[in-house]
């Protein structure tokens, strides 16, 4: 088939890599507009307009998926089906109606839960044991059109968001590739979403990724591995950020950790503590504004923390 593939960020470059290693002809990617980053705010491609332009693939960067140029251009180019892994911009029905096939997404959850742009993130902070990835028709209303199959994938004690998405990204590119292929030769058969089990899961926001070391020592530990790496935990040290990196839940086995009030930090030779609502968790790293990321006992030794200070 002729296809179009739209995604934006770098978990959607292993389903096209595998679309390009396909027999599907790849005839144009669209992706969201080049983005300031960094201290220079310097405008960066996506990283799946670096991958297509390596391949010599034609880009798209429509500001909006209405835009009128984007939609005869995509006229034009007579896709059969458009694959979408994290483009970031919602469709209107003008751009569904072109291919014949219609637009087929990608998308990290076993659906219906963890509708919308942060799935991955939503499993490890709610605790699931198994998320994974799906395949569906796009439709208007968000993550709601029927799906045409999934793959699972266990979400490990440690992993991060960044972890989990890793390998959910190498799974479903290789569902996403089957699901094509299916479409093509007319075995494909899309099941409507249950109406049961519906849960969202909206983007996070910096001021969102902020620990609130009041929530028991679980939540915290799962909060954190739900925003690493992006974008980031934090909490203030005085008026200061401090980066937080994924932790370790440890036992209260003595008066001192019993003590320790929620957000009070606690520095021992070999590690750094900080009091929860329950159990004290250990600070694996730490990043303070304009330094580099280290082990938390590094970065205990380098500065004065007196008794009784908390990370608010």
């Amino acid at each position: 088939m002729r296809v179009v593939f739209a995604g934006t960020p770098e978990p959607a470059v292993p389903a096209l890599r595998r679309l390009l290693d396909s027999q599907h002809e790849v005839v144009a990617v669209v992706t969201r507009p080049d983005a300031p980053a960094g201290r220079g705010r310097r405008l960066v491609p996506s990283p799946v307009r670096e991958c297509a332009e390596q391949h010599g693939i034609e880009v798209l960067t429509p500001s909006r998926a209405s835009d009128p140029d984007f939609l005869r251009r995509l006229s034009e180019l007579e896709p059969d089906c458009c694959p979408v892994v994290a483009y970031g911009a919602l469709l209107r029905q003008e751009a569904l109606d072109i291919p014949r096939h219609g637009w087929i997404n990608l998308h990290f959850s076993l659906l219906p839960a963890w509708r919308g742009a942060a799935p991955v993130p939503a499993s490890i902070r709610y605790g699931d044991d198994v998320t994974g990835a799906s395949t569906f028709r796009i439709v208007p209303e968000l993550d709601a059109g029927p799906v045409f199959g999934v793959v699972t994938e266990g979400v490990g004690s440690d992993d991060t968001a960044g972890s989990l998405l890793d390998r959910l990204a190498v799974s479903g590119a290789e569902l996403l590739v089957a699901t094509l292929d299916a479409v093509e030769d007319g075995t494909a058969h899309a099941e409507p979403q249950p109406t049961d089990g519906i849960t969202y899961a909206p983007k996070i926001t910096s001021e969102q990724a902020k620990v609130d070391f009041g929530m028991p020592a679980q939540a915290v530990e799962r909060v954190i591995r739900s925003v690493t790496p992006e974008p980031g935990a934090w909490a203030w040290l005085a008026e200061h950020r401090l980066k937080l990196g994924p932790v370790t839940v440890v036992g209260a086995d003595s008066p001192e950790l019993r003590a320790l009030r929620p957000g009070e930090l606690l520095v021992e030779r070999k590690r750094v503590l900080v009091g929860t609502a329950t159990d004290p968790v250990r600070l694996g790293e730490v990043q303070a504004i304009g330094k580099k990321r280290m082990p938390a006992t590094d970065w205990a030794r380098g500065v004065h923390i007196e008794q009784g200070t908390v990370l608010k």
